[in-house]
């Protein structure tokens, strides 16, 4: 049975007075013995308070990105080294925002994912489409390329230390949010797909939805066979929408 996990990226939000009560209030109101784990993505500069903050406690730290280098001149960057050195345990890769935005290929993205494997720090592998690619009927086809990607470069048995979101990107910070019949539909096709290379590594692995979950659609969507729990975006930034979603997917679990 696969364990739920309820991740929140903060993106580029937060003061440190914020975080320091975001982060009291979600570890005052966790949900205790519930099979469900949850973490909290903070941008860099914060990662140490957080880091602090979340000592002896079962939360997760994670970081938005992943250099796909150790170290060397690469400005702005920060390595998988540097993410554990201060207690990171996750790390986002192949945001929507990271593909659209600032152009990251899916052959950056696979780098960067490598280098979060390799020294130990678990990648949630972030893919999906757009709205004109699942209105063009090609939604498969493109959570096929992005995942070959990774596969191609480090192997079906990464993903033993790794996390999927699908995450559609028509869903994200619009308000609108894919049906649970229809992220079920995607969740269920990359779990075939990776079944077909490695059955145990197919059912073991988790696979979160990360196209605008909230507090209110959150039970709906956890309930679905193959939704492992959510990759949270503005909902986490609230201390009672982001535990009420941990709460639905302990109860799912």
């Amino acid at each position: 049975m696969r364990r739920s996990l309820v991740v929140g990226n903060w993106k580029m939000n937060g003061t440190s007075e914020s975080v320091r009560q975001l982060v009291d209030g979600i570890l005052a109101g966790l949900p205790q013995g519930k099979a469900v784990d949850a973490g909290v993505c903070p941008p860099y500069v914060f990662i140490p308070q957080v880091a602090q903050q979340l000592q002896g406690s079962q939360v997760l730290l994670g970081a938005q990105n992943v250099a796909d280098q150790d170290s060397g001149a690469f400005t702005g960057e920060v390595s998988a080294p540097m993410l554990k050195e201060f207690g990171c345990q996750l790390a986002i890769v192949g945001h929507s925002e990271r593909r659209m935005k600032y152009g990251e290929s899916d052959a950056l993205i696979a780098a960067r994912y490598q280098k979060a494997i390799e020294h130990g720090v678990r990648p949630i592998l972030c893919i999906g489409e757009t709205l004109e690619q699942r209105e063009a009927g090609q939604t498969f086809d493109v959570v096929d390329e992005q995942l070959d990607a990774i596969l191609n470069q480090a192997g079906i048995d990464s993903l033993r230390h790794a996390v999927i979101a699908y995450e559609p990107v028509w869903a994200i910070g619009t308000g609108r949010t894919a049906t649970p019949d229809q992220a079920q539909e995607v969740h269920a096709h990359i779990r075939q797909k990776l079944a077909a290379q490695d059955s145990t590594v197919a059912e073991q692995v988790q696979i979160l939805y990360g196209g605008s979950v909230n507090a209110d659609n959150a039970s709906e969507l956890f309930a679905m066979a193959d939704i492992d729990g959510g990759l949270v975006g503005g909902a986490s930034l609230k201390v009672d929408s982001f535990l009420a979603i941990v709460q639905a997917a302990g109860e799912n679990s």
